[in-house]
């Protein structure tokens, strides 16, 4: 089973341009958080914030088979965490700019910014987490159909 950190530091080889540091402390905190019935299935970094020239905010992104955890190692002391379940999930929109890319996460009781992440990885991002949403949600007997049957 590999680790946040391995499939972080695999999608930085295949995506050198996305702005990452710290991937190793980052993905840390996130394999520190998977629970032992847990298995991660995707991880890659990017910026936990809207601004594109506030490269300090590396975080590490991973999608279980549970939830998506979202971690970010301070650099004295500490770390902050996020945590998605398949039933706070509400949005995924993807913007593409001249050189970099955003991903933004909408939940029920926030709206996470992603920034910084190579445009080439957009598309990979993107379908890994809105395949792992959709099936997720159908266990939750949520679902996109809006006709009420």
């Amino acid at each position: 089973m590999k680790s946040a950190y391995e499939y972080a530091l695999e999608f930085k080889k295949r995506h050198p341009f996305t702005v990452a540091w710290r991937i190793k402390q980052n993905a840390a905190v996130v394999d520190t958080h998977v629970n032992s019935d847990e298995k991660v299935l995707y991880a890659f970094a990017a910026q936990k914030n809207n601004n594109p020239f506030n490269i300090w905010g590396t975080a590490v992104v991973a999608i279980t088979d549970k939830r998506i955890l979202i971690g970010r190692k301070r650099v004295v002391i500490g770390y902050f965490l996020n945590s998605i379940t398949p039933d706070m999930f509400n949005d995924l929109k993807v913007t593409s700019g001249v050189l970099w890319g955003k991903i933004y996460i909408d939940t029920v009781k926030e709206f996470i910014a992603l920034s910084n992440i190579s445009k080439d990885a957009l598309d990979e991002i993107e379908t890994e987490i809105s395949r792992y949403m959709m099936e997720e949600k159908k266990q939750y007997g949520l679902s996109h159909d809006n006709s009420g049957k």
